[in-house]
C-alpha cells in the first residue's frame, strides 16, 4: 500500500518562503502525476501545482510565477517539493499532496497535509 507524507508546513510573514515535500513511500518510481492541492478555511479543496512522470509541470493561475514543483530524484521512492516564493495571506490553507500510479500499487493516494499560515 503506498503512503504519501508531507512535510514542511508552517507559519510565514507575507513576502517569505517555504518548501513542502511530498514522498510516496512503496510507490512506484514511474508515476502518472503527483500534484498539490489546497483547501483554505470555508472554500474547496483546489489544484495548485502539477508535475507529470513525463516531467511536465502547470500551475493556477493564483501561484503562477511564485511556486515552483520538481522532482527530487536523489530519493528511492518518487519524492516532489513545493517551493512557494512571496506567499500571501490568501495562500493560507492545508496543503496535500496527491500520488497517481498507474504500475505496481495503481490507484489514486492522499496525504494527510500540512498547514501552511501566511501573516500580513
Amino acid at each position: 500500500q503506498v503512503q504519501v507524507v508531507e512535510s514542511g508546513g508552517g507559519q510565514v510573514q507575507a513576502g517569505g518562503s517555504l518548501r513542502l515535500s511530498c514522498v510516496a513511500l512503496r510507490g512506484t518510481f514511474n508515476f502518472k502525476t503527483m500534484d498539490w492541492y489546497r483547501q483554505a478555511p470555508g472554500k474547496q479543496r483546489e489544484l495548485v501545482a502539477s508535475l507529470t512522470g513525463f516531467g511536465v509541470t502547470s500551475y493556477s493561475d493564483a501561484v503562477k510565477g511564485r511556486f515552483t514543483i520538481s522532482r527530487d530524484r536523489s530519493n528511492h521512492w518518487p519524492k516532489v517539493h513545493l517551493q512557494m516564493e512571496s506567499l500571501k495571506p490568501d495562500d493560507t490553507g492545508v496543503y496535500y499532496c496527491n500520488a497517481v500510479f498507474e504500475v505496481g500499487a495503481a490507484g489514486d493516494y492522499w496525504g494527510q497535509g500540512t498547514q501552511v499560515t501566511v501573516s500580513s
